[in-house]
C-alpha cells in the first residue's frame, strides 16, 4: 500500500461517512488474520499501518527472560539489552518480522476489507436513519410485487408492504408513489428490514399532522384514533385554546383538509369528533352521525348504555355494527345501544315487577291467606251460637 491508498480512505470518509481510523483498524485486523493463515505462526504478532506513509509492518511481541526456551514468544535478557539497555526481565520487546512479499498480500486484503466495511457501514447508517423513523410517515415508490407482497423503493433501501398491511380494495400500480407508516425497523445480516403499513391507525394520525397546521403546532391534539382501513375511521381531537374549534380545524375550509386525507386513503370515510373527559359526552360524540338521547355509564364495568330515537337505531349501530364498534375502540368503553321504545319497555317492566304484590305458593310449609281467614270465620261463628238444651 502507498500514500494514494490513504488518500482514497480520506475520500471514503467524506463520501460514505466512515471514519478513516475505523477502516485502518479493520484492515489491521484482516492483515493479522492473513498473516496467521499464510505463515502459520503461533507468535504474538501485531500489524501496524503507518497513517502517513501507508507502509505496513508486522511485529512480534517477545517476553524478556534470563534464557529463552521458545524463540517465538521469548527473548533472552542479553539479546534484549543489545536492542535497548533499559530492558529488564518481564518486559515486552517488539521485533519487526514483516515478510518480503507481505505488501502484495496487504494490497489484496485491503481491497476486500475496505469494500466489506463500506457495505457494513452503509447498512448501519441506513438502519440508524430509518430506525429513527419508526412511527413516522414516509413516501415511497412501488417497485415490484412478489407473492402478494409489495416492495417499496425508499431511495436507499426497499421496504416491505405485506398483505396484512395493505388496504382492502386498494389497487397498487408499479411506479406509483404512496404514503406509508413505518411500523418497525430491524437489522439482520443482509441489512435493515423495514416493515411499512397502509392500514395502521398511526398512518391516519400522521396524515392529519401533515394536513392540519394546528395539530402540527400543538394547538389541537389527537387524543384517540379508531380505524377499519379502507372503510371508515373515527378520530377524537381536543383543542388547547378555547377560541380554536378542533373539529373545524381538522375539517378545514369547505372540508378541504379532511378531503385531502380521504383522497390519500382511497375514499375511506372519516368521522371527526371532539374529545371530552366526561364519558357520557365522549360516547355520545363517538356515535356521530347518530343522534343520542341519553347515555347511562357504569364506571365500574366501564359500560355505556346509549338510548337513541327509534329511527336512529340502525344509524347508531352502523352497517354490520361498524359505527358502534369504532365508537367502542375510540372511547375504550363497551357500548350498548337501545332505541327509545325498547328502553321504555324495559324500564316499565322493571317498575311493574317492583310494584307486584308478593304471593306465596301452596305447599306443606305455606298456607294461603284466604284459608286462614275462612278458618277464623268458622271459629267466630261457633262461638256466637247458644248451646242447645
Amino acid at each position: 500500500m502507498n500514500i494514494d491508498f490513504l488518500h482514497a480512505l480520506d475520500d471514503i470518509e467524506k463520501e460514505k461517512g466512515i471514519s478513516k481510523e475505523t477502516l485502518l483498524e479493520a484492515l489491521e485486523t484482516a492483515l493479522f488474520s492473513a498473516y496467521k493463515k499464510d505463515y502459520g505462526t503461533k507468535e504474538n504478532v501485531r500489524v501496524d499501518i503507518k497513517d502517513k506513509s501507508g507502509e505496513v509492518k508486522v511485529y512480534t511481541s517477545l517476553e524478556v527472560v534470563e534464557e529463552a526456551d521458545n524463540e517465538n514468544v521469548e527473548i533472552s535478557l542479553k539479546e534484549a539489552k543489545e536492542i535497548d539497555p533499559k530492558y529488564e526481565i518481564g518486559d515486552i520487546v517488539e521485533r519487526e518480522i514483516t515478510p518480503a512479499n507481505f505488501g502484495r498480500i496487504a494490497t489484496q486484503t485491503a481491497k476486500q476489507v475496505v469494500m466489506q466495511r463500506i457495505r457494513e457501514a452503509e447498512r448501519d447508517v441506513i438502519y440508524e436513519e430509518y430506525k429513527q423513523k419508526e412511527g413516522e410517515l414516509i413516501t415511497g415508490t412501488i417497485q415490484r410485487f412478489h407473492r402478494n407482497n409489495i416492495f417499496i423503493d425508499l431511495g436507499k433501501i426497499e421496504a416491505l408492504l405485506p398483505p396484512s398491511e395493505q388496504m382492502p380494495g386498494e389497487s397498487y400500480e408499479m411506479g406509483s408513489r404512496v404514503k406509508l407508516y413505518v411500523v418497525e425497523v430491524n437489522a439482520d445480516n443482509k441489512g435493515p428490514r423495514i416493515l411499512v403499513s397502509r392500514t395502521h391507525p398511526g398512518l391516519l394520525k400522521r396524515l392529519f399532522e401533515v394536513e392540519v397546521p394546528e395539530i402540527f403546532d400543538g394547538i389541537v391534539e389527537i387524543m384517540s384514533v379508531a380505524r377499519e382501513a379502507g372503510s371508515r375511521s373515527k378520530i377524537a381531537v381536543l383543542s388547547a385554546e378555547a377560541n380554536v374549534d378542533p373539529v373545524g380545524a381538522c375539517v378545514g375550509p369547505k372540508g378541504m383538509r379532511v378531503q385531502a386525507i380521504v383522497d390519500q386513503l382511497n375514499g375511506e370515510k372519516i368521522d371527526i369528533i371532539e374529545w371530552s373527559e366526561e364519558p357520557a359526552v365522549l360516547v355520545a360524540n363517538a356515535l356521530n352521525p347518530a343522534e343520542v338521547l341519553e347515555v347511562i355509564v357504569d364506571e365500574e364495568e366501564k359500560v355505556a348504555e346509549v338510548i337513541v330515537p327509534d329511527f336512529q337505531l340502525s344509524l347508531a349501530i352502523g352497517k354490520a355494527g361498524q359505527n358502534a364498534r369504532l365508537a367502542a375502540k375510540l372511547t375504550g368503553w363497551k357500548v350498548d345501544i337501545k332505541n327509545q321504545t325498547q328502553y321504555d319497555q324495559e324500564k316499565a317492566a322493571q317498575t311493574e315487577k317492583i310494584e307486584d304484590p308478593v304471593s306465596f305458593d301452596r305447599d306443606e310449609d305455606q298456607v294461603e291467606l284466604s284459608d286462614i281467614n275462612i278458618e277464623e270465620a268458622i271459629i267466630e261463628e261457633n262461638q256466637d251460637k247458644e248451646p242447645e238444651v
